[in-house]
């Protein structure tokens, strides 16, 4: 048996500086999940993956990830997509500057 589809957002790398980026409804890219786009039809978010892996020139690696709605915008439900919305691991700028 098939099981539920569970909202999504699309995510990928920034092509040139290799951060994790989201997809906006008005088709940017944003490093912040919370403007991310919060898919609740499957249809529809297959046919935003398959728009965002078109965009070879602007990113790599482009999946749906499970996220959640939340006070400000979608969430990550998965500890691997939360650890995401911190930045690079290997040395501390961008978003993990802050912590």
């Amino acid at each position: 048996m098939p099981r539920a589809f569970t909202p999504k957002v699309v995510t990928a790398n920034a092509l040139l500086e290799g951060d994790a980026v989201w997809l906006t409804e008005d088709d940017t890219w944003t490093r912040d999940i919370a403007k991310a786009e919060l898919m609740t039809d499957e249809a529809h978010a297959d046919l935003r993956l398959l728009e965002a892996r078109s965009r070879q020139a602007e990113i790599a690696g482009a999946y749906l990830a499970e996220a959640k709605p939340g006070a400000a915008g979608p969430e990550p439900t998965h500890f691997r997509e939360d650890f995401r919305t911190r930045g690079p691991s290997n040395y501390r700028h961008g978003n993990q500057a802050e912590l």
